[in-house]
């Protein structure tokens, strides 16, 4: 098993060395650009659409956009909810986003005026808390919420976030065992694909290869065991491979278990030789570049080998990491209102 784990660590680092070699514009992240926001919220939900447009939202139904690169921000209550934690955010353009509730009321909203009004468009049963959102093309996404009744919670949308409704096939679920909203990114959909990293009791891997039809699970090296530990974000490279990271938001140092590359061609997890600074609640691939971006409140760091090795960006703290849909910007956003974007 070692040396199977070495070999694939050994190609891994190969196969992404030769790809980053391929145009690379700069060597590594100078650090982060960081913008004036009109808000104090914690700001978890990010959905950057280029380097000028982006929304964010978060704590006390905050929401904003802007349309200059964070010169300016419209901003907002969403739908009057000033005591709800929005954590997710799907932007489509300048006019038109979803966000998702953490907690109660378990509710999804959309706009298709900038934030100037909000439709309710769906509501989910007094159990319910909602974790995260990714949308596998501009028409269909999937939102991922704790398990009830020993089951995920998984919704679908084939229109744009209009109507919701489950999966037909929602996996199984282990006491104790959740996703986490730190970031909203414990969910990612690629293509027909879903992957879900998970935490508390246990800390999985989830993959359905027909949107949610059939599933696979695959237990991780992640610290766990605890409610605060786990996976919290993932990421899928380029090569195939999926980034996940994490640890223990109440341990923000410990170095132990807060990441790893799953490679599914053999089913295995590598373990990073250099792992980030600490507890990580977000993650994103940057295909320009071929590097992976982490962030979490006590700092970000970098990787430009597949995440084997990891190297300090800064200690600014944020809670989520996005890249934009169009072109190659990456922001982050935080505690009391913080967005920045990376510069590189």
């Amino acid at each position: 098993m070692i040396k199977r784990s070495l070999l694939a660590l050994s190609l891994l680092v190969a196969l992404f060395s030769c790809k980053n070699s391929e145009g690379n514009l700069a060597d590594k992240p100078i650090g982060w650009d960081l913008l004036e926001t009109p808000v104090e919220s914690s700001l978890r939900g990010l959905s950057p659409l280029t380097s000028e447009i982006a929304w964010a939202c978060g704590s006390q139904g905050t929401w904003l956009r802007t349309i200059d690169g964070g010169k300016t921000w419209d901003h907002g209550v969403v739908a009057g909810l000033d005591t709800v934690d929005f954590r997710s955010i799907h932007a489509f353009d300048a006019l038109t986003a979803v966000v998702v509730s953490a907690g109660q009321p378990a509710v999804i909203y959309k706009t298709m005026d900038g934030g100037k009004s909000w439709d309710l468009k769906h509501q989910d049963n007094e159990f319910a808390f909602f974790d995260g959102i990714s949308f596998a093309s501009p028409t269909r996404g999937f939102v991922i919420g704790d398990p009830f009744e020993g089951k995920w919670t998984i919704l679908q949308t084939a229109n744009q976030g209009e109507t919701w409704y489950p999966i037909d096939s929602l996996p199984g679920a282990a006491d104790g065992e959740a996703a986490f909203a730190a970031s909203a990114t414990s969910l990612l959909a690629l293509g027909n694909e879903l992957w879900l990293g998970t935490g508390g009791t246990e800390s999985n891997l989830y993959f359905s290869k027909n949107q949610g039809v059939t599933w696979e699970k695959y237990a991780t090296p992640f610290v766990q065991g605890e409610s605060s530990q786990g996976i919290f974000s993932i990421a899928g490279m380029a090569t195939g491979e999926i980034v996940g990271v994490g640890g223990d938001y109440l341990q923000e140092d410990m170095q132990d278990g807060i990441a790893g590359i799953f490679v599914p061609s053999n089913k295995e997890w590598v373990k990073p030789q250099q792992g980030p600074g600490g507890y990580r609640s977000g993650v994103v691939y940057f295909p320009m570049h071929k590097w992976l971006i982490a962030v979490g409140p006590a700092g970000s760091d970098y990787s430009t080998d597949a995440g084997v090795t990891w190297q300090s960006i800064s200690e600014d703290g944020f809670h989520a990491v996005k890249m934009g849909h169009a072109d190659g910007s990456v922001w982050a956003s935080g505690a009391k209102g913080k967005i920045a974007k990376l510069m590189y």
